[in-house]
């Protein structure tokens, strides 16, 4: 090691802190502390791809439960894709969510099916009863924020995901109107605008939640990795968000996401540029 290198020493606490993460129990926790929340609080849907996608972007709907005190929901869209594993998957899902303190709506038993660009574009009969089915939750909930991934988030659920949400909303009657926040995990955004800040508490509690999913940590421990990813877009958030140049603020953690409006059948941006929330700041303000 060369000792006149601070930065050995910085790299190895990273290591360290990984690999003695690895050692933490999975799920099982102690439920957070749980918020009284208005019989008529808005409600806050997140169209969840998979079992865990819940508390991975959960930076947001944690705040506005935590600080605006809405009601937020997980719409389990699907149960991933191994039939086997499904019943288990969603399990899991309900101790991460009764953790984490979201309600949990199940699309129909197992979640729905298929949910990607090609039964779309090939199988109209049956994406047609999936975007029903998301509709009527829409429809019996009447959120006032609802969140789903972007359209390029590269996993074929995810972005069908997207779609399926789309296509809902436009199968509703054009009264309708709720903010859209797209999210990102797997293929970041080009063009978010709307960062928001975590707080390591807020941030702890996403990866304990995370550790819920007991099958898909074991084969692949994201939920260590996310403080790391939230990190990285606190890089990417200060010029995306921020503009071109612009000095990254001070923070640790950080997830992006594009904030619209459904209104009228169609998207319309809120605001121009984009927005940096601290989490000192109540992200209310932003959907009023």
């Amino acid at each position: 090691m060369n000792s006149a290198n601070p930065y050995h020493r910085f790299v190895l606490d990273y290591v360290h802190r990984l690999q003695s993460g690895r050692l933490h129990p999975l799920g099982g926790f102690s439920r957070c502390p749980r918020l009284e929340l208005a019989p008529d609080a808005p409600k806050v849907l997140i169209f969840s791809p998979h079992p865990d996608d819940e508390c991975i972007i959960g930076g947001l709907p944690l705040r506005l439960l935590r600080q605006a005190r809405m009601r937020v929901l997980n719409v389990a869209v699907t149960q991933g894709s191994k039939k086997e594993r499904q019943a288990e998957r969603f399990r899991e899902l309900q101790g991460a969510c009764d953790y984490i303190g979201y309600g949990l709506v199940q699309t129909r038993p197992n979640g729905l099916e298929k949910v990607n660009a090609k039964t779309r574009a090939q199988e109209p009969g049956f994406w047609a009863e999936s975007v029903r089915i998301v509709a009527e939750i829409l429809s019996e909930n009447r959120p006032k924020i609802v969140l789903f991934p972007h359209e390029q988030d590269w996993n074929s659920t995810h972005i069908g995901t997207h779609f399926l949400v789309l296509d809902a909303l436009k199968s509703l009657e054009p009264e309708f109107s709720c903010f859209t926040v797209e999210t990102e995990f797997w293929g970041a955004m080009a063009t978010p605008n709307l960062m928001i800040e975590s707080s390591p508490e807020d941030v702890a509690d996403m990866v304990a939640g995370t550790s819920f999913h007991v099958g898909e940590v074991t084969r692949n421990p994201f939920h260590l990795f996310l403080p790391a990813w939230m990190q990285d877009n606190v890089r990417r958030g200060s010029e995306l968000v921020g503009g071109q140049g612009e000095a990254a603020p001070d923070f640790t953690f950080a997830t992006l996401y594009r904030l619209r409006r459904w209104n009228r059948g169609r998207l319309e941006n809120v605001f121009e540029g984009g927005k940096i929330v601290p989490s000192s700041a109540n992200p209310a303000r932003f959907f009023a």
